[in-house]
């Protein structure tokens, strides 16, 4: 096997064997001009000859693109092989152009929404298998046309581990160098409504899950300010050390923005480092409208951001940010010199890769920079009030009409009304409304949606005479996967379910396109009721 170092590595074959110098054995060329083998291919019986190569003297070549035959041709035979050019803008042309139809038909309205397949019918449908042998340029393109619209997107949770890691390392420098063995237990402080990824982070830094205290919510699925410093102050008698308390500005299911204020109080009283896990809700902020939500966000030592999500920029693009400057390089840096020399040219300011756990990375910066030099921030803004206008829309649409009932009925309680047997408990006991949320009031309707997100059960009608019971519950919780089923299925809409808590399987509309309108919500509702009428 060829070093590092070398022009070329061969695979699929031990080194020294003659399969080594069998034709069309993969090969990835590096810096040295590939050997001359291709004539040996075209002339096999049966390839065409190759196209002329480029003459002009332009680069990149501005040639009209050529009529490429890619049935004989291989990865390569495109750059840096000699006279690759005409080949290769050519396939990248290609590329470009299925990707395009892609983008294309994905929005127009007459097509499915998802073109769903079992796992098991793709794995028989289509050879996924990976060969010795490379497979041709046209093989390679059908496959792009093949597997692009089955593509699974995913998104990232590393920020809020980097809050954790930082904090920690605020609190207790030596662990660093030393490790957890060398300081005291710590915890750390969430809502019960709060991401995964902060237990996650809190396995992975080895905090271990049992050290995240989840905080109570209300109603809302707000993290309850009074609960969260009983149980701080009871964390500290039993010897452990608050280190963290992880807000949330638009949690998962919900869409709730914790109490950040109040939040920041606590936290500046007992000196805990306060983050504010700002994914989902922390486009607001683009908005003028909407910002009053994340207020206190500005008293936080850090804040993770997602422009991935409302603001829709490609995936991934996820932020961290940090109030004091040079905390997280001095957390992650591990001088390695061979890498980042002290002695360059330039600022080393800009030299930010021994900040980050990763080495090499994709500037994911630069799409959000692209997008907001394109949208400007007032674009931002009409986007994400647009997407909120929607998921408004669609919450007066159903609040009041028969077969829907809303997740929230604007009561603030002392206890749930839904127990996990399904039946009504005593009645409820109002809690007085404290004066800062009576002078919110006119802004944050208590039932009306605080984000995108619109809660709801759909009720068959099979269902909307039965009082409430264990019976009416047990089917109850099985109306909504099965409606998600049949939308998959007919590719027709998607939406997501969920139990939380004591509520059983419950819609969860989330808008985050705004390409969606009004006609679209209207269409979400009406085939709701088409799918499920008969359950």
């Amino acid at each position: 096997m060829a070093s590092p170092g070398s022009g070329f590595w061969s695979f699929g074959a031990d080194e020294g064997s003659a399969a080594a110098e069998t034709p069309g054995t993969a090969l990835l060329y590096g810096d040295a001009e590939k050997p001359v083998e291709t004539g040996a291919r075209a002339a096999a019986p049966g390839v065409a000859e190759p196209k002329p190569t480029c003459t002009c003297d332009k680069k990149p070549c501005g040639c009209q693109k050529a009529d490429v035959n890619y049935a004989f041709l291989h990865s390569t035979d495109l750059l840096p092989t000699c006279n690759g050019e005409i080949t290769t803008m050519s396939f990248l042309q290609d590329v470009v152009d299925i990707l395009l139809q892609y983008v294309v038909k994905s929005f127009d309205r007459s097509t499915k929404v998802i073109d769903f397949h079992y796992p098991n019918e793709l794995l028989q449908e289509y050879n996924w298998e990976l060969a010795d042998q490379p497979q041709t340029l046209e093989e390679i393109l059908l496959n792009c046309r093949t597997t692009l619209k089955y593509a699974i997107k995913t998104g990232g949770a590393i920020s809020n581990m980097y809050a954790m890691l930082i904090a920690r390392f605020k609190m207790f420098p030596e662990v660093k160098e030393k490790g957890m063995a060398a300081i005291p237990r710590l915890v750390a402080f969430t809502s019960e409504h709060s991401h995964f990824s902060v237990k996650k982070g809190a396995a992975a830094l080895g905090i271990g899950t049992d050290s995240v205290i989840l905080i109570r919510c209300d109603e809302r699925g707000k993290m309850i300010p009074s609960d969260l410093e009983r149980r701080i102050v009871e964390a500290k008698q039993k010897g452990f050390v608050p280190f963290l308390v992880s807000a949330t500005a638009g949690t998962t299911v919900y869409g709730a923005f914790d109490p950040l204020i109040a939040i920041a109080d606590i936290c500046k009283k007992y000196k805990i480092w306060m983050h504010v896990d700002g994914a989902w809700g922390g486009g607001l902020l683009m908005s003028r409208k909407h910002k009053w939500k994340l207020n206190g966000v500005e008293r936080a030592n850090s804040v993770t951001w997602n422009p991935h999500k409302m603001m829709g920029v490609p995936l991934q693009c996820s932020a961290l940010l940090v109030r004091e400057e040079g905390l997280m390089q001095s957390c992650n840096q591990m001088h390695a010199s061979y890498l980042f020399q002290q002695d360059k040219h330039y600022d080393l300011s800009y030299d930010t890769g021994d900040k980050a756990l990763q080495c090499g990375r994709h500037v994911d910066v630069f799409k959000l920079w692209l997008m907001w030099r394109a949208k400007g921030t007032t674009g931002f803004e009409a986007q994400i009030d647009k997407c909120l206008e929607l998921a408004e829309y669609l919450y007066n649409k159903i609040k009041n009409r028969e077969g829907y009932e809303m997740v929230f009925d604007g009561k603030v309680r002392s206890n749930s009304v839904r127990q996990k047997a399904g039946t009504l408990v005593t009645k409820p006991v109002v809690v007085p409304v404290p004066l800062f949320l009576r002078e919110c009031r006119d802004k944050d309707n208590e039932a009306a949606p605080q984000h995108t997100n619109v809660c709801f059960w759909y009720i068959p009608p099979s269902l909307r005479g039965m009082e409430d019971s264990e019976e009416r519950t047990s089917r109850l919780m099985k109306v909504a996967p099965v409606i998600k089923a049949r939308m998959m299925e007919y590719g027709t809409t998607m939406v997501s379910y969920q139990p939380l808590g004591d509520k059983v399987n419950f819609f969860r509309m989330v808008i985050s396109n705004p390409a969606a309108t009004h006609q679209d919500i209207d269409f979400l509702i009406d085939e709701i009721e088409r799918l499920g009428q008969d359950l």
